[in-house]
């Protein structure tokens, strides 16, 4: 792992993007980790879109400040690649991790990705769909994102989810997101 990772992510309020945001820090935490994860808003209402972000570090963390050159930009809700750009301060080695039906190599032409960027797809709301019944993308995302970057086993990050989870909802909600986590990071599509 570099030394620090810095992942943003774009999403709508609602979506759970900034909880997923807390659970990977909360994961990467008890993993030995020095973690950050902070939301950033506009209006704050269900829909409008937002980031969150983390850093992930080997060393303490002194800077508190946005992502701004991410290693990992992470996109809950797709309707976000039309209307703002996500591809702002990526780096020529940034991974683009997209809740999409669309193929890798559709998404990698839309954002004219280069040639050591990674982009790779899950069609994260059909896994939440199938493994909770709402359109909740957050979980699968976080295996995704788990898969993609390697910070933590998938195993560990399952035990973050049950645990952070276990707090707020029924068995039967924490089952569904423990396999949609499990399916979001066997999933991913790479193009």
């Amino acid at each position: 792992m570099a030394e620090t990772v810095e992942i943003r992510w774009h999403g709508r309020g609602g979506q759970g993007t900034v909880t997923a945001a807390k659970v990977l820090a909360d994961a990467c935490l008890s993993g030995g980790r020095y973690v950050q994860a902070f939301p950033e808003y506009g209006p704050e209402r269900a829909g409008a879109p937002l980031r969150a972000y983390n850093r992930v570090a080997s060393k303490e963390l002194r800077m508190h400040c946005p992502v701004l050159e991410p290693d990992v930009v992470t996109v809950v809700d797709a309707t976000l690649l039309d209307s703002i750009n996500i591809a702002e301060g990526a780096k020529d080695n940034t991974a683009f991790v997209i809740n999409t039906t669309k193929d890798p190599k559709e998404i990698r032409a839309k954002l004219k990705a280069g040639p050591k960027q990674r982009v790779v797809t899950v069609d994260a709301t059909k896994i939440a769909l199938d493994c909770f019944g709402r359109a909740m993308p957050n979980s699968p995302m976080l295996g995704a994102v788990c898969k993609v970057t390697g910070l933590i086993s998938i195993d560990h990050l399952l035990d973050d989810v049950r645990k952070s989870f276990g707090k707020k909802f029924s068995q039967k909600i924490i089952d569904g997101n423990i396999e949609a986590t499990k399916r979001g990071y066997e999933e991913v599509k790479e193009g």
